[in-house]
């Protein structure tokens, strides 16, 4: 996996960016249980239930704050992802084949195994079996925050692997929403989404690099998808699809829409999108709570699958593939590392809570309790091994 000196600044300025994000999801998911387990827990709970109303003529969008955060707010965080997504494919570390294939097969194992535990606990109740996506998730953000902590030894190429992995586990989330995770759908709701895909196309055909009508279009199809019964989020990943990297002045100046809609957008999901998220989703009340709801089926599952199931559906699968020579361990990388990576990959956090939020919705069965217990032990957990396991290895590793 060779690295540009440029390549090499670019990203770890991205990942200064994201670690210190990490740092503030954490004290803001901390925040929330605090607030969650105080006398406030009253007004917290108001707060997200404080009804918020948007009317235009026959047009009415009325929600729960909460739902204005979870389908609003985090179609911000995935139109970044879907931003970063094609960056890299284009001109980025994952536009060279040979740096794909080992990250793409952690996120295969780091997604089927850990379903595959949650499905072992909870394959006999139909309800809970919706959530097996749950520990499927990584916080990029998160785990880059606790890999922040690590300072100077972390190897690039070792931070690079995770971000990878992280990218490509988004990708499956976004296809696992898009196909399991949809209420009934309304075709003419659709079908008006599906008409500014055209529009948008002509947009980044002919080299449109003002926001304005990608703002316009992707506010209608975000509109319709949320009205469609396809979660709307998946219009912000549409929607990036579609930004050109260059427009039809990027050879008079250099612009870059993408590059730009990128830069300006990491500060805002990484210091207020996320954080609102986490505050939002992360407090559950745990006073009076017996043991026997703790140790249920559902939060058992969750916990095991981001704990377990992570590390070893990631090292074991890139173990095999990296022993049976169809990939390389990158430059500057052990099997300690790898191990270590594996185990912070199962810090789910927030998109784990916005799968569950999504998994149990229309369920009408509560298990929200369930599920958030179940994320936040399991990624503690994670977060810890997988911290002390790298921190171990690269102090082995500088005294060679």
């Amino acid at each position: 996996m060779s690295i540009s000196p440029l390549s090499d600044l670019a990203f770890n300025k991205f990942l200064k960016l994201e670690s210190a994000g990490g740092i503030v999801l954490m004290v803001t998911a901390a925040l929330a249980m605090i607030v969650a387990n105080s006398p406030a827990n009253l007004y917290y709970n108001l707060l997200l239930d404080t009804p918020v109303s948007l009317q235009i003529g026959g047009l009415e969008i009325a929600k729960p704050l909460l739902l204005w955060i979870n389908d609003g707010l985090m179609a911000i965080f995935f139109f970044l992802v879907g931003l970063e997504l094609k960056r890299e494919l284009v001109e980025g570390e994952l536009s060279d084949p040979k740096n794909i294939v080992l990250p793409v097969i952690g996120a295969v194992g780091g997604m089927l195994f850990p379903a595959l535990i949650y499905l072992y606990f909870n394959h006999d109740d139909p309800v809970s079996a919706a959530g097996w996506a749950i520990p499927a998730a990584t916080d990029i953000a998160f785990a880059l925050g606790i890999l922040s902590l690590l300072g100077s030894r972390v190897p690039i190429s070792l931070k690079i692997f995770l971000t990878s992995l992280a990218i490509f586990d988004d990708i499956g989330a976004i296809v696992i929403i898009a196909i399991f995770y949809t209420s009934n759908v309304s075709l003419i709701a659709l079908m008006i989404a599906l008409a500014c895909l055209p529009l948008l196309y002509i947009f980044n055909k002919r080299g449109v690099d003002s926001r304005s009508p990608y703002l316009f279009v992707g506010a209608i199809m975000w509109v319709c998808m949320l009205k469609s019964g396809v979660h709307a989020t998946l219009a912000g990943v549409l929607l990036a699809a579609f930004i050109p990297m260059y427009g039809k002045n990027s050879d008079q100046n250099g612009h870059s829409l993408l590059k730009e809609w990128e830069h300006d957008l990491h500060s805002v999901v990484a210091f207020l999108v996320l954080p609102v998220f986490a505050f939002a989703n992360a407090g559950i009340d745990l006073r009076g709570v017996p043991l026997e709801v703790m140790l249920h089926d559902v939060p058992v599952g969750v916990a095991l699958g981001l704990i377990v199931g992570k590390q070893v559906g990631i090292f074991v699968l890139c173990g095999f593939a990296i022993k049976l020579g169809i990939t390389s361990l990158p430059k500057g990388m052990s099997w300690g590392g790898l191990y270590g990576v594996s185990a912070l990959c199962g810090v789910g956090f927030t998109m784990s809570l916005f799968i569950g939020s999504l998994a149990f919705e229309e369920t009408g069965v509560n298990l929200l309790f369930d599920e958030r217990l179940g994320i936040i032990v399991g990624s503690l957990i994670s977060g810890a091994i997988g911290y002390l396991v790298l921190n171990f290895s690269l102090a082995k590793t500088s005294t060679v």
